[in-house]
């Protein structure tokens, strides 16, 4: 049975709803590429609405997106076509899916009457769909378009967040229907974990010997992050972040971190967590951190603080599991246990590691730049020096992506943006250009390899289009290095791997923006401060030496990168 909702409703294009409900979720952008079979939507924007971001690739628009849904909170939108338009846009939303950013992907088809046939532009986009979100759905009747609209972000804001998807035939978009859904139906909040759950936790903390938080994604949110700091505020607790949860140690509690974990087997944090008697996992997922490659022993007691049950592994079988509100919990648990404290010995022990940290930046500052080009590492170090607390940073994947994890310092959470479950290629500028859009008063800096860039530089474009200021720097080293490292490390030798070079100040020239190569440490932070007064994208092209990278690869964790 169809349910045309409230009979009094003037009728409108099924479109037009589309539209509404957009605006009712607090929808701002809607980025897409447009085409035949979803352009009744596009007409709605005309009369109003979110602000339509027509951008160079599907691909990128669901970037886009998912970062506006990462930085605010509210799903980011894309609008697509049929056929390759719905196509391009999947490994947008695996990668959001995965890294649990809500978006919400509206996708064009053709009419129904031609749903199973094959004709122009035919697929069966709802089944290609389903493997890169949680939640889709195809619609097959004009008043059922708010319904799957809403629900599509209902479904994209659940823990675990991620991506949703509406398939939305061309003639159902075209009909009228008078069903309409246009106020905000948030999903409701839950309460703290049970009060004898967080007594039985409390306990294990105070007993503990060797305490240490581990914060996940899920801990990063802004409520979950300020209970955060309030629980370890005057206590002796060292806390490690996964990448997702980079961040979340603001710098008045520095003394707290013990550093990130999730590629080196032998940082401070990892020896830190493979120390520790009693392992507290705030919004841990295991997407972020295999267990099996931190949690050796099983034995050992874990407490599991998530919104989220426990996704049970042979590494991960927690001793008490506190499901509920994140941020509720771990206030209700600082209310049972105080500021803990630990013992002289493990305050020394936490505090060498610590010390080592610290040694660790060090070293490598005092890099030295070779005939190949600039030491990553110091290069991180240098543009950290030159950034805000609250700046921006959005890192791609490949070999710059080691040393940014590895040295580059966060002080709010959700300013520096890892692709850490999929490791996907090409996001860091389409990242920045989203958080150009809703941050734009803060620096906003994207960071690549040449490889990278060109994944996504088609968008530069756009960015100029809409005014859009950031700096971009591109590590450059003309080959895939991370790849080509672990070659190494496994073959002797490289295969694949060799690009050719490009001139990025006649590159960026041709699309309106300001590109510059440099070749020293002094010239780089220079132009970076330049860069960051100026109006519009810079693309800063750096030469590094990656040289270093296979003897840092054998401390990796094996299969890290993929």
């Amino acid at each position: 049975m169809v349910h045309t909702g409230d009979p009094t409703t003037t009728p409108a294009r099924a479109a037009q709803r589309v539209v509404e409900c957009l605006q009712a979720n607090g929808v701002r952008y809607v980025f897409g590429v447009p085409g035949a079979k979803i352009d009744a939507v596009y007409d709605a924007l005309v009369d109003g609405g979110p602000e339509l971001i027509v951008c160079r690739h599907e691909q990128n628009a669901a970037f886009m997106a998912s970062a506006v849904g990462r930085l605010t909170g509210v799903p980011g939108v894309t609008l697509t076509t049929s056929g390759p338009g719905t196509s391009n846009v999947a490994t947008g939303l695996l990668t959001a899916n995965t890294e649990q950013d809500p978006v919400v992907a509206i996708c064009g088809a053709v009419g129904r009457p031609d749903r199973l046939k094959r004709t122009h532009q035919s697929m069966d986009a709802a089944a290609l769909l389903t493997t890169v979100t949680k939640f889709t759905g195809e619609v097959a009747h004009p008043d059922n378009v708010p319904e799957a609209i809403n629900n599509a972000f209902r479904s994209a804001l659940t823990e675990p967040r991620g991506a949703a998807a509406v398939v939305l035939p061309a003639d159902v978009a075209a009909e009228g229907t008078a069903a309409s859904i246009r106020k905000l139906l948030p999903v409701p909040d839950t309460g703290a974990a049970p009060a004898e759950k967080v007594a039985e936790a409390a306990r294990l903390l105070r007993d503990a010997a060797r305490p240490v938080v581990l914060v996940g994604s899920r801990g990063s949110g802004p409520a979950a992050c300020a209970a955060l700091r309030a629980f370890i505020t005057g206590s002796d607790l060292p806390v490690v972040e996964t990448f997702q949860a980079a961040g979340v140690i603001s710098r008045d509690l520095e003394d707290h971190y013990l550093g990130r974990v999730g590629l080196f087997r032998n940082q401070p944090g990892d020896v830190v967590v493979a120390e520790a008697d009693v392992v507290l996992a705030v919004g841990f997922d295991p997407v972020e951190y295999d267990p099996q490659l931190w949690n050796t022993d099983v034995a050992r007691t874990v407490i599991h603080v998530d919104s989220m049950p426990a996704q049970i592994d042979n590494h991960y079988q927690p001793a008490l599991e506190l499901r509920g509100d994140v941020a509720r919990t771990l206030t209700a648990l600082a209310d049972e246990t105080g500021p803990l404290k630990l013992d002289t010995d493990a305050r020394a022990a936490v505090s060498a590691e610590r010390d080592r940290l610290a040694a660790i930046d060090e070293e490598a500052r005092r890099a030295p730049a070779s005939e190949n080009g600039l030491d990553p590492a110091a290069l991180v170090l240098t543009m950290r020096d030159h950034l805000d607390d609250d700046a921006t940073v959005a890192c791609d994947i490949g070999s710059v992506y080691i040393h940014m994890a590895r040295h580059f310092r966060a002080y709010e959470p959700r300013r520096l943006l890892f692709s850490n479950g999929q490791q996907t290629l090409g996001v860091a500028l389409p990242w920045a250009m989203a958080a150009a859009l809703v941050r734009p008063d803060s620096q906003i800096v994207s960071v690549s390899g040449d490889g990278g860039f060109l994944f996504s530089a088609q968008e530069l474009e756009t960015a100029t289009r809409l005014g859009l200021s950031f700096v971009h720097v591109i590590f450059r080293d003309n080959t895939y290095d991370m790849v080509g490292f672990q070659e190494k490390l496994k073959y002797g030798r490289t295969s694949g791997v060799e690009l050719g070079d490009y001139d990025v100040v006649s590159f960026a020239k041709a699309f309106n923006a300001r590109g510059v190569r440099v070749h020293s440490y002094d010239e780089f932070a220079t132009e970076l401060r330049q860069a960051l007064l100026e109006r519009g994208p810079t693309i800063i092209d750096v030469p590094v030496d990656y040289s270093r990278n296979t003897e840092l690869g054998t401390h990796l964790i094996s299969d890290a990168f993929e």
